[in-house]
């Protein structure tokens, strides 16, 4: 689950899968937030804080509260050695661990070393600091206003014989192939109003 939050405090958030780059994160859950946070992040110069929960099965008492027995059961294991909810990859386990400030052994791990752990995985905190450096951006927010097209033939409602279709339109559909779909459907309205008004 991830969270982002600009300087004016407007939230937006998904829950799906995030994919760690080598220059930040990205995955349908980095996407969705990024398109229905998009005028804000705009307006915010693309500062803000972010929210990540590593463990969306838990929050962070009840992953304490897995932590204490896991360490019950595992007095003698490495805490770094996997993730006992077995969601993440262990070199993402071991970096949030590290950050957590947890090493040894569960045994030896007193309970404010769970609880930084938990809180860590749960509500771990990052800044965005821009957008993505290749210009590989996905584009869909904004375009001409909904209510200035007539959605049954496409064409403007201030200036007639004007026909959108596509991204042009302030559409933005969900991680997908909805985008595309959008753009199929308004295309083939959008001709056949043509095609009627031609006619």
């Amino acid at each position: 689950t991830l969270g982002v939050k600009d300087d004016d405090g407007h939230v937006v958030s998904a829950r799906g899968p995030v994919l760690i780059t080598h220059w930040g994160v990205s995955g349908p859950a980095v996407l969705r937030c990024s398109a229905w946070g998009a005028r804000a992040l705009a307006g915010a110069g693309y500062r803000a804080g972010m929210t990540i929960n590593w463990a969306a099965n838990h929050t962070s008492d009840s992953l304490f509260a897995f932590f204490q027995q896991h360490k019950a059961a595992h007095l003698h294991e490495g805490v770094g050695k996997y993730d006992p909810n077995g969601r993440l990859p262990v070199r993402l386990w071991k970096s949030l661990v590290a950050h957590a400030g947890v090493e040894g052994a569960w045994g030896e791990v007193p309970n404010r070393g769970l609880r930084a752990l938990a809180e860590t995985i749960t509500r771990g905190q990052y800044e965005i600091s821009g957008k993505g450096p290749f210009k590989e951006e996905f584009v869909t927010c904004g375009g001409v206003a909904l209510k200035e097209v007539d959605f049954k033939t496409m064409e403007s409602r201030i200036v007639p014989g004007l026909f959108f279709a596509g991204e042009v339109l302030d559409i933005d559909g969900l991680t997908g192939g909805f985008n595309f779909q959008s753009a199929w459907t308004t295309g083939w309205l959008a001709g056949k109003g043509m095609t009627g008004m031609i006619g």
